[in-house]
């Protein structure tokens, strides 16, 4: 199997305070791996060491084959990188941006021209390829500052919060992208507070606590590993009084949320046998029955809280 980015035993830190503490993962080449943590948590620190912005204390650090320390120039050449700020000119065009960034990236005049135009059709911004971006909205800004991060056709994308203060329309659009560039064979180092962007569309994540890696998995894996009740949601074609579920064997604690019910049990199928006798002898029945997983927020608020506790 093929990385590309390794870290090894990575420690970074500031006046003292360590902001990365011995952190250890892996990238596989062609996946979205989500990098996950709260603020203050090495999150920012750990991307600009990959970045090449910043040096660490210590560790190794492969990207792209490449140690970011002695072949940083080699490294970058092949990264794109999309700041969660905009790092757009306003006062030139759309087409400007981008070509300026391929002539720092050093793509030539033809290829440039062909692949600004490409992208910008790409990211429905071709009809406003000669406006200046300081009229522009903050989802165009995004989506234009992904754009350029692409014009060298780079391996390696790091994206920080893509889609933070974005509509939904717009937000729905670059997830839309992230994933055709997934099937073009880019690797995508993806950091984001958006845990429902992060289940939906990272194969792996990594959730980072207090300069430590507190857990790393697919998000699925990660969802397993919370240990809670089994929560059911299901309605029921006539009106059901609580207390007579609670009277149910099965049954821990019901909460009602529009006409829908919401009940945690250790045993589903003990569950659903118990209903099916209930609804039986009241001349009910049961419209729907839905056994909801843990969710990745809980899994994020779950290893957080065991990292923090052990620190």
């Amino acid at each position: 199997m093929t990385f590309a980015v390794e870290v090894r035993n990575l420690v970074k830190s500031y006046n003292g305070i360590t902001a990365v503490n011995g952190v250890n993962f892996k990238v596989k080449e062609g996946e979205i791996f989500g990098f996950l943590g709260p603020n203050g948590a090495g999150k920012t620190t750990t991307v600009r060491i990959l970045t090449g912005i910043i040096k660490p204390d210590s560790g190794e650090i492969r990207v792209l084959g490449y140690d970011i320390e002695k072949e940083p120039i080699k490294a970058k050449e092949h990264l794109g990188v999309v700041p969660e700020t905009s790092n757009t000119y306003v006062d030139l065009s759309a087409r400007q941006n981008i070509l300026l960034m391929a002539g720092l990236y050093g793509v030539s005049k033809k290829d440039a021209g062909e692949r600004a135009d490409e992208l910008l059709r790409k990211f429905n911004l071709y009809k406003r390829r000669d406006d200046k971006v300081k009229g522009f909205s903050k989802g165009m800004k995004q989506r234009l500052i992904l754009a350029m991060a692409l014009i060298h056709d780079p391996q390696l994308l790091f994206l920080d919060e893509p889609t933070s203060g974005l509509d939904v329309q717009s937000s729905y659009l670059i997830r839309e992208m992230l994933l055709k560039l997934l099937d073009e064979g880019k690797t995508i180092f993806l950091t984001t507070h958006n845990l429902e962007e992060a289940n939906k569309l990272c194969g792996r994540v990594a959730i980072i606590s207090h300069g430590k890696i507190a857990a790393i998995d697919t998000p699925d894996n990660l969802k397993k590993m919370i240990k809670k009740l089994n929560l059911v949601e299901l309605t029921f074609e006539k009106p059901v009084p609580l207390e007579e579920l609670y009277k149910l064997d099965e049954i821990h604690n019901v909460e009602i949320k529009g006409d829908k019910f919401y009940l945690n049990t250790d045993d589903v199928n003990n569950l659903m046998l118990a209903l099916t006798e209930y609804v039986s002898l009241k001349n009910n029945k049961i419209i729907s029955f839905n056994t909801l997983e843990p969710t990745l927020e809980e899994v994020f608020l779950d290893v957080t809280k065991e990292v923090s506790s052990d620190d």
